[in-house]
């Protein structure tokens, strides 16, 4: 029979070969799309690996869904693909998206072009769902899948639907005192990267339809600096997810705002007491996502579980700086470049080719860290500090980064303690020149654009520049004045938040001529020591040079050391 069977198969293929080999293509993709355009006449397998199944989603990927039909059928692949029902309306022009705890109602012309979509929670009026109705006209059906994914994650708790209804629930309290903290000290002139940097919840995006809630907690100097030389651009720090999230084991959940309209003794925000009528017993807690696993140190993981109550589970820990150099090689698109013993060259318009050597292998406690997607926590006054270790932590992983780089095949020593401030202290071997830069000078250019690469330029074109007015003193027969740093006005210098207490990031200089300022920094240390910041967001006045990129990096050089 089975041999019958593939006889068959093959002389169907036969034959439909034949009839269809004359025939143009044109003729052919009509067919299709006909095929396709037509209701289904007997129900499909949901079986997400049905061979079937796939294949029509392969052909509705490739047609766009160009009339009404196919975006019906379009709409129930999808629906299908995330483990939702759905249905069209008599009347053929709406199609529901379908749970036990929300729908989707997609209201399309006769067209097949989209007038609207309704998002409804359990118990909820429907409401306008801009971002899926902008999804679904502009065709970006990966998009409109990873909401309605996120609109099922929010359910995904154990038990019935009263539980379910309770989680989602818990969430909305949660969003409405994140939101509320987020007003608490916002002034109307406040801009964006100030609330970022300094805000007790960051810069927060409220929640809407299937799009989570998130928290935009940190943009680096050189980020800033960039988006200044170049008007217009979009400056996109690192962000979180806040969602809720089904566990085996019971938390204490708040079931309404527990935010205090009066601040406590300290300033800092308060709560309500978390009592039974406030609150209740569920399989879930709350998480901050990240998008991409972040690493973070031991220390950092161990405070945050401290403030949380609650251990993040799944982590592997590896050296701090192994994790740190892989994650920003993955976002180059070069993770395969890794190797223990990394050596990465960096190479900035008018300066040296630098060349980092990063520690991976520390054997201090200290520097071993592990990758976190998820914090979970249970109560909204966490928040904040967690937000402020996420800062510190970024700040730090911006340092080590702005090393790495594709190429990899003097030495400065950094030890970050806090966010706030950063302090460095050049240390010269005897037989190296001077070049002429002082620890002040050095702290100022590390907190201007936290870039290790900018620094040592910067530290170059002073020692040159010093040399080359000590020499105009000497040519003029004029007596020298001691050596000194081009200052303009210290008290202009802006603060930039730094990161926390790490060493063992090695640099040294790749070229080597004798005698020269520029190119002897084979034993150069700076060791950073980080103390109180004032909270000021960076603003730097100056003309744009290019939009080039290395003309930017130049100019952000320039920037760093315009006050100093």
């Amino acid at each position: 029979m089975s041999a019958m069977t593939v006889t068959s198969i093959n002389a169907l293929m036969e034959q439909l070969y034949l009839k269809y080999q004359q025939k143009p293509w044109t003729e052919t993709l009509k067919l299709v799309h006909f095929c396709m355009d037509k209701p289904l006449r007997c129900p499909v397998s949901n079986d997400p690996g049905s061979p079937l199944l796939l294949c029509m989603e392969k052909i509705q990927r490739t047609l766009n869904a160009k009339s009404l039909f196919s975006m019906m059928n379009r709409l129930e692949s999808l629906s299908r693909q995330k483990g939702l029902n759905s249905h069209v309306s008599p009347s053929g022009t709406t199609c529901y998206i379908t749970s036990d705890m929300f729908y989707i109602e997609v209201q399309l012309e006769k067209d097949g072009n989209v007038i609207d979509a309704k998002l409804a929670h359990l118990g909820e009026a429907p409401v306008i769902c801009d971002d899926l109705v902008e999804h679904l006209r502009m065709k970006n059906y990966d998009a409109v899948g990873k909401i309605l994914e996120n609109l099922s994650n929010l359910y995904q708790i154990p038990g019935n639907s009263e539980m379910k209804a309770k989680g989602y629930l818990a969430l909305q309290s949660l969003e409405k005192d994140l939101y509320s903290m987020s007003l608490l000290d916002r002034t109307q002139d406040v801009n964006r990267v100030t609330e970022v940097l300094h805000g007790k919840v960051g810069h927060l995006v409220p929640r809407t339809g299937g799009t989570p809630t998130n928290i935009e907690f940190y943009i680096s100097p050189y980020q800033i600096l960039e988006a200044e030389l170049n008007p217009g651009s979009q400056v996109c720090g690192a962000k979180i997810d806040v969602t809720v999230e089904g566990t085996d084991m019971l938390h204490k959940l708040p079931l309404s705002p527990l935010l205090d309209s009066q601040p406590g003794e300290d300033g800092n925000p308060a709560f309500l007491p978390l009592t039974d009528e406030l609150s209740m017993d569920l399989s879930a807690y709350f998480l901050l996502k990240f998008h991409q696993p972040f690493p973070m140190s031991s220390s950092s993981i161990e405070e945050i579980q401290r403030l949380t109550g609650i251990q993040i589970t799944g982590l592997k820990l590896a050296p701090l700086y192994e994790l740190i150099v892989q994650s920003t090689l993955k976002e180059k698109g070069s993770e395969d470049l890794f190797t223990h013993k990394s050596r990465f060259f960096v190479s900035l318009p008018d300066s040296p080719k630098h060349c980092y050597f990063i520690n991976t292998g520390s054997a201090k406690s200290d520097l071993a860290g592990a990758l976190v997607s998820k914090i979970p926590f249970t109560h909204p006054k966490c928040v904040p500090d967690v937000i402020e270790i996420l800062r510190h932590q970024m700040a730090y992983n911006s340092l080590i980064s702005s090393c790495v780089s594709e190429k990899h095949t003097n030495e400065v020593i950094i030890d970050v303690v806090t966010s706030r401030e950063v302090q460095c202290s050049l240390h010269l071997n005897p037989r190296d020149p001077t070049l002429n830069s002082s620890d002040g000078f050095i702290s100022r250019a590390v907190k201007r654009c936290m870039s290790v690469p900018v620094v040592m330029r910067a530290i170059f074109r002073n020692a040159a520049k010093v040399e080359a007015d000590s020499k105009m003193q000497v040519d003029t027969k004029q007596k020298p004045e001691p050596a000194c740093e081009q200052i303009t006005d210290l008290n202009s210098l802006e603060e930039s938040p730094s990161v926390a207490g790490h060493q063992d990031l090695v640099v040294t200089d790749k070229q080597s001529v004798p005698d020269s300022p520029k190119e002897n920094l084979s034993t150069a240390k700076s060791e950073a020591l980080g103390d109180n910041m004032e909270k000021s967001n960076p603003t730097v006045s100056m003309e744009t040079l290019c939009r080039v990129e290395e003309s930017t990096s130049t100019a952000i050089t320039e920037a760093v050391m315009k006050d100093m």
